[in-house]
């Protein structure tokens, strides 16, 4: 990244500013804004997170915001109600309390002297949410959004079910918010209050993940917060980016195709994260981009950036799938409009081991998976630390129902949703089956494209599932995750399909047999012809941003991630071990640290026998102060039940203060 120090405006920086709301809770912001905003007032760009201002975002924070500000914005990092040095409790994610809050906190933001009156809203994954939720509500203020790795359908497209299914991540994201939500405000920006402040928060901590399990169908709880409930809701414009290695990319797609208000949207190659900091790369000068984006709506600034195509993506090219993968090869193509009529469906038909343009005799092929297929597949959100990546696809192919192309004549390039169609039949009342399509290379090395996972009690409804007959056959949709990618002359195009997906989805509660009736199954890919047009397109420019902050590393850290397996038993477990040592922010003397342990056990033919056992231990320390968060979060399942455990310890000092265990049974709906 190039750091910029010159050519930019004078910016001063207000540690801790408190918004006032109209309950008497106050919201703790970090501001950055030129140091003359009172006599030349800016528009605003707020940040709406429940991750620490003060020593949890602070690094990234400091690299964008005064590089923000420097060129005439007022840039506000405000801390969720209940979280960092905000009053109040948090007690879910994206509630209508938190959307209340964030409406008047842009209000009072546009009152203010330094602010122009216009008001601009961004975040990636939680903060990408609820811009996207903000935007809904109409603030006057809100000129225009930045969404990344984000959704739209909090059901669908989130953190807890995929398809239907319970994604593993539910205790993933579970732990991780337990544990950040239980940390303490500092003393040295609140005062003597802290601890009792600290109390309260434990004392109010919920059941996050029982919480959710609550809730296995998309009901009310899911459509709150899901603007896909109505698009039309929102009326400023929106800019929706995402990265093909991470969740959430679905989203940008679906918003281009269904807002009314002007858009764009950007896929890059990245994992979950910054565009600015993207992995795997090509990185991009992300801050210049957004500064485009809100010159035009917030400055009426004429920056060309609304003539452009308005859908850009990486598509990729192909590459062995190694761990740490740094960089994605690809080039840059865009959409003049989403959904485009310069895709055009190809279809393949599903024969025996193979696929191809003309359909077979009908046969009937059966297969039932061992339950730990889905090791090769990485974590369901990476983070391209590496170990969670997506690698090599083998090991899974062979133990699921293969179907290759011939080696490809002439390259293929997809940009969309590939959908496979399939005639099919389980002998189970609950099923899942997941769907992998995969770039086969000259030796047999196999890589993923993209894939999806549906509860087949859900193939109709996600609101209404229904149970199968067993033996009785279904045509069944599912809709892989969109992606752009080419597949190289001479690759084989390969679909994989699976009874389970371990440790992506929790297990159906009994082995299934699949039925694939072949010549009636159909393969669907968006194909995208070259055009001259792309070459054209103008390059982003190399990442830029403010000199980080000054950090000083007091621990190392150290990581592993290793797959074991017991033959003789034959179990599978997915150990990752993460301790990320202990980091000083210089400038406030607080040293921050996180540990993270999570495993994963299966039985190869008891899918009952499934547990997820997750762990985070959390730091902070000063001279004067030193707190510390131990969180645990196990999940695992009977025939009928999820039986959820999750336990908060916290301390001050050495002294243990808090402590409470938490044990939950919770039905099994059609799951």
């Amino acid at each position: 990244m190039k750091v910029v120090e010159h050519g930019l405006l004078p910016v001063r920086e207000i540690e801790n500013l408190w918004i006032p709301l109209a309950d008497g809770v106050r919201l703790a912001a970090r501001v950055w804004l030129p140091v003359d905003a009172e006599r030349r007032p800016v528009p605003a760009i707020v940040e709406c997170i429940p991750y620490r201002k003060r020593d949890g975002t602070a690094w990234r924070d400091g690299i964008m915001q005064p590089y923000v500000a420097g060129h005439g914005y007022a840039v506000l990092r405000i801390d969720l109600r209940g979280s960092g040095e905000s009053d109040g409790l948090l007690g879910d994610e994206y509630t209508r309390q938190e959307q209340d809050d964030c409406v008047a906190a842009i209000a009072w933001v546009a009152a203010q002297p330094w602010c122009a009156g216009r008001v601009g809203m961004l975040g990636v994954s939680w903060g990408g949410f609820n811009a996207l939720q903000v935007a809904a509500r109409r603030p006057p203020a809100l000129a225009a959004i930045i969404s990344i790795c984000a959704s739209d359908d909090r059901y669908a497209d989130d953190a807890h079910y995929m398809g239907g299914c319970v994604l593993t991540e539910h205790a993933v994201w579970g732990v991780a918010i337990l544990a950040q939500a239980a940390l303490p405000p500092d003393p040295a920006l609140v005062g003597p209050g802290w601890r009792e402040t600290w109390l309260q928060r434990l004392d109010a901590t919920p059941e996050w993940v029982a919480n959710w399990l609550d809730h296995q169908r998309r009901d009310g709880y899911w459509q709150q917060g899901s603007v896909s409930e109505d698009y039309a809701a929102i009326r400023c414009p929106v800019y929706a980016i995402g990265g093909w290695a991470d969740a959430y990319r679905n989203a940008v797609p679906r918003l281009l195709a269904n807002l009314t208000a002007p858009s764009k949207g950007l896929v890059g190659p990245w994992a979950h994260g910054w565009p600015l900091m993207g992995v795997p790369g090509p990185a991009i000068g992300f801050l210049q981009e957004v500064l485009r984006w809100w010159d035009h709506w917030l400055k009426g600034a004429e920056t060309g950036i609304m003539d452009e195509p308005r859908y850009r993506v990486w598509m990729q090219q192909a590459m062995p799938r190694t761990a740490g993968r740094e960089e994605q090869p690809g080039r840059w193509v865009a959409e003049a409009r989403w959904p485009s009529a310069t895709i055009v469906p190809q279809r393949l038909h599903l024969n025996p081991g193979r696929l191809a343009a003309a359909a077979e005799a009908e046969i009937a092929l059966t297969h039932r998976s061992v339950q730990y297929n889905g090791r090769t597949a990485g974590a369901w959100c990476p983070y391209a630390t590496g170990s969670d990546l997506d690698g090599d696809q083998r090991a899974d192919d062979g133990l699921s129902l293969v179907f290759d192309s011939l080696p490809l004549t002439a390259g293929v390039e997809i940009l969309g949703a590939p959908i496979v169609e399939l005639e099919l039949a389980v002998d189970r009342p609950l099923a899942l089956i997941a769907a992998r399509l995969c770039d086969v290379d000259e030796h047999g090395a196999s890589n993923r494209v993209t894939y999806g996972v549906l509860n087949l009690t859900h193939r109709e409804s996600h609101a209404a599932p229904t149970p199968l007959q067993p033996g009785r056959r279904y045509r069944v949709r599912l809709q892989l995750s969109d992606i752009a990618y080419g597949f190289p002359a001479g690759h084989r195009v390969r679909l994989a399909l699976s009874t389970s997906y371990w440790p992506i989805v929790w297990p159906s509660p009994a082995t299934v047999t699949l039925t694939v009736y072949t010549g009636a199954s159909v393969l669907e890919l968006p194909v995208r012809p070259a055009q001259a047009d792309d070459a054209a397109l103008p390059p982003f420019g190399e990442p830029e941003g403010a000199a980080p902050p000054a950090m000083t590393t007091l621990a190392p850290g150290s990581g592993r991630a290793e797959w074991r397996y017991d033959l003789a038993g034959d179990t599978a477990e997915l150990a990752f071990e993460s301790e990320a040592g202990l980091e000083r922010f210089d400038a406030i003397g607080i040293a921050a640290g996180v540990g993270i342990s999570e495993h994963y056990n299966i039985k190869g033919d008891d899918p009952l026998s499934a547990r997820q056992a997750m762990a985070w231990t959390l730091r902070r320390e000063r001279a004067d102060w030193r707190v510390r968060i131990e969180a645990k979060v196990e999940l695992r399942s009977t025939a009928g039940a999820f039986l959820v455990h999750q336990s908060l310890a916290a301390f001050e000092g050495d002294t243990r203060v808090y402590a409470r265990d938490w044990n939950r049974e919770i039905a099994r709906d059609l799951v």
